[in-house]
């Protein structure tokens, strides 16, 4: 009982948090205002029922908003039925995606996409609003289609023919709603300003001002609807929809896991990507575009005191019952209203203490940022998207096909004995025995790079003839990297000295042994650990060099 009154709790707040939401991401999107509410209504429910996580609330949010308006206007007008039409069925291939790849299990693919590429494209969504909502703040009449430094130039050249009423309505509404947001952060801000926006519009009658009403709101609940199912459009948004798909996905499990790390729960990412794809799936039948996980829905929803995903099927219950009763009064709504409240929507998006974060710490992850964040200014959506994650990727591959290989030794004050990093001109490093650790994976991307690195300890010091490897940090060996290490032996032989291998892991070892490549590196260079190793290393040793040496890093040399 206690779970259950903590969840209607929860639910209240929610469903009185996302009804402003809703109306303004619609708009966003292009599309009618109700549909913002139906996706609100029918997305979390099915997103709770098939998905994992506790807390998540789905349902529609601005970058998809964003995404779904630059997508779709390119092919219809935005509000038209065919416009409607084409949003339905981007919804219904979006969700098709995301379940092929809940069943697939790529659950673990969404760990490989940078942080940094959400951060950008968020930034860049908000600047791409703020353009979008111009016109509804300032009361100016703007063309649509153009590219973003085009559509600034016209709202530029158009400021003269600004309507100083809906600036008034506008800027009110956002000032109420920021001072709400920072004096009273627990309220449902966004639907007090929008009210009080809505009254100030109607003391001063508005609508005989040039301030334009949203209309009335079909009071009902979502009603059935049907995708456009033909060969040449599902041809045709297929690309777009994968897009929409894998940043739903990215939303919702990031936001997912974020608040896991608060409630103490494992999110399945796999079953996240079925409930997502379940709900826009259905959603498309539904007059509903595409949803994802709400950060802002979701954290309130966790901070009110939500037990279980209950919480989230019933704010979605409760939002019905709302839009049923007050449907008519939206007809008072005013449109600037909602621009200033989509104006805060849009700063709400920009995450400056990530970016300030990235651009400190990362020189890396600053190019993802930047790169993402200029894509989505100046091209297609989709493709901003795809360019920040295959950057990421590579990236990311970049960074493991460079394995950390330094030089280490033993720490002369550490009892029991143990080995520290040196740099390479250190003068506490055996002449003729160089040990180098490999913490990452030695496979077909990093072989290069170990061998590089081998050949460099020869390079810089003609005595140093043996090299120990320690393969406690190796992660994966495949059989490029068996390969290379084989074939590196050889030439170390050949030239006089050896290479040797400790402390592989397990698998590692079955690996080199089944494969046939232990027998090729010699099993007499293979050890358990370091503290085998140097003694029988040792006695390969030039022992003229050793009576000479003044360094005697190891224990095992002679005093």
């Amino acid at each position: 009982m206690a779970t259950l009154r903590a969840d209607i709790f929860a639910a209240l707040t929610g469903a009185i948090i996302v009804l402003p939401q809703g109306v303004a991401f619609s708009m966003i999107a292009g599309l009618p205002p109700q549909y913002g509410l139906y996706t609100a209504i029918v997305t979390p429910v099915f997103a709770a029922l098939f998905g994992s996580s506790w807390h998540l609330v789905s349902g529609p949010t601005t970058a998809i908003s964003i995404v779904v308006f630059s997508t779709v206007s390119h092919h219809a007008e935005p509000g038209s039925p065919e416009f409607i039409s084409l949003t339905l069925t981007l919804t219904f291939l979006a969700g098709i995606y995301q379940i092929a790849f809940g069943i697939a299990r790529l659950g673990k693919l969404v760990n490989f996409v940078s942080h940094s590429v959400v951060v950008g494209f968020t930034a860049g969504a908000a600047i791409l609003i703020v353009t979008s909502q111009m016109q509804n703040v300032l009361g100016i009449p703007l063309s649509k289609g153009g590219s973003f430094f085009h559509e600034w130039k016209a709202i530029i050249n158009n400021l003269n023919n600004a309507n100083e009423y809906v600036i008034l309505i506008s800027s009110i509404t956002f000032v109420i709603a920021i001072c709400l947001k920072k004096f009273l952060p627990k309220s449902p801000y966004m639907f007090i300003a929008m009210i009080m926006g809505s009254a100030i519009c109607f003391t001063i009658n508005g609508n005989a001002l040039g301030i334009p009403l949203i209309g009335e709101i079909p009071g009902n609940l979502p009603p059935l609807s049907k995708p456009n199912f033909s060969l040449t459009m599902l041809k045709q948004l297929a690309p777009e929809a994968l897009a929409i798909a894998i940043l739903g996905l990215i939303e919702a499990v990031s936001i997912g896991r974020s608040i896991a790390t608060k409630s103490h729960q494992r999110i399945d990412s796999n079953q996240e990507f079925l409930g997502q794809g379940i709900s826009n799936l259905v959603g498309s039948f539904m007059s509903c575009y595409a949803g994802s996980g709400s950060f802002t829905r979701s954290g309130v929803n966790y901070s009110a005191g939500a037990k279980t995903p209950l919480a989230a099927i019933l704010s979605a219950l409760f939002l019905a019952s709302i839009l049923l009763f007050i449907a008519p009064l939206t007809a008072y709504l005013p449109i600037p209203a909602m621009g200033g409240i989509i104006l805060l929507v849009a700063y709400n998006l920009i995450d400056f203490t990530h970016i300030r974060s990235i651009l400190i710490a990362s020189r890396s992850e600053t190019a993802v940022l930047s790169v993402t964040f200029l894509a989505t200014l100046t091209l297609d959506l989709e493709f901003a998207i795809y360019g920040g994650v295959l950057l990421s990727l590579m990236l990311y591959l970049n960074r493991t096909a460079k394995p950390r290989m330094p030089s280490i030794v033993p720490c002369p004050d550490a009892i029991p004995r143990r080995f520290i990093p040196v740099s390479d001109n250190s003068r506490r490093r055996c002449p003729q025995l160089d040990v180098i650790e490999i913490n990452g994976s030695v496979f077909f991307g990093s072989i290069e790079w170990i061998s590089r690195r081998l050949t460099k300890v020869f390079t810089n010091n003609s005595y140093c003839k043996h090299v120990l490897i320690v393969g406690d940090g190796i992660g994966t060996l495949d059989v490029s990297g068996a390969e290379m290490l084989t074939e590196e032996a050889e030439t170390w032989r050949q030239n006089g000295g050896g290479l040797y291998l400790s402390g592989l892991r397990l698998e590692n070892r079955m690996f080199f042994k089944q494969g046939g490549y232990l027998k090729r590196f010699g099993k007499s260079n293979v050890f358990l650990n370091k503290r085998k190793a140097i003694p029988d290393i040792k006695r390969h040793l030039d022992e003229k060099i050793c009576e000479t040496c003044s360094v005697r890093i190891f224990s095992e040399c002679k005093k």
